[in-house]
């Protein structure tokens, strides 16, 4: 794996990581705009009407959770440009691969709710389709988070941005990279 690693000019690199960065820092935003459109639509279905699935609402809820797992495929094909970032076996990086599953699984809750509401008019945030699609946005943020630090750890590593000034964050840090943070016991 060095050997690869010497292949690609520092400068490169760090372009390509910072990329990475700027795109897995908007799929946060179009993450945050997508919860915000679902919990729309489920107030307005829960105090007006249960409306179809061909509203703007739901078209804007929709349409940005096809473009979720789009978008970080599009992620997972650009870090293949990245050596350090591949994870076990030359695959995607676990936490990419993570982001990508939770994702595609709220992707999916959408069509379940619809034919959810086929037989049951309420709107009520405890029903199986809004589970899957809470828990596949909390898989999918985990996932990205886990994937955003390690892009950000590499730039630390190659000098591209300093590390945090506080001396308990440095060193939870330091143990990070050395595998050892969850290993100790806590005092």
């Amino acid at each position: 794996m060095a050997q690869i690693q010497l292949l690609i000019p520092k400068e490169i690199e760090i372009q390509r990581l910072k990329k990475l960065y700027i795109g897995i820092i908007l799929m946060f935003s179009l993450t945050l705009a997508t919860v915000i459109a679902y919990s729309i639509d489920t107030s307005v279905n829960q105090t007006i009407i249960r409306d179809s699935a061909f509203t703007p609402a739901n078209w804007l809820a929709y349409s940005m959770l096809i473009v979720l797992p789009l978008g970080w495929g599009f992620i997972s094909i650009y870090s293949r440009k990245v050596p350090i970032l591949k994870g076990p076996g030359n695959s995607n990086n676990t936490g990419l691969k993570v982001a990508i599953i939770g994702f595609t699984a709220a992707m999916f809750a959408i069509a379940l709710n619809e034919l959810w509401h086929f037989w049951f008019v309420e709107e009520i945030t405890a029903v199986p389709p809004n589970w899957i699609f809470n828990m596949g946005i909390f898989v999918g943020l985990v996932g990205s988070l886990a994937y955003l630090m390690r892009i950000y750890a590499r730039l630390i590593e190659l000098g591209a941005e300093t590390p945090v000034k506080n001396p308990h964050i440095a060193e939870n840090y330091k143990l990070a990279l050395e595998g050892k943070l969850y290993s100790r016991a806590i005092p």
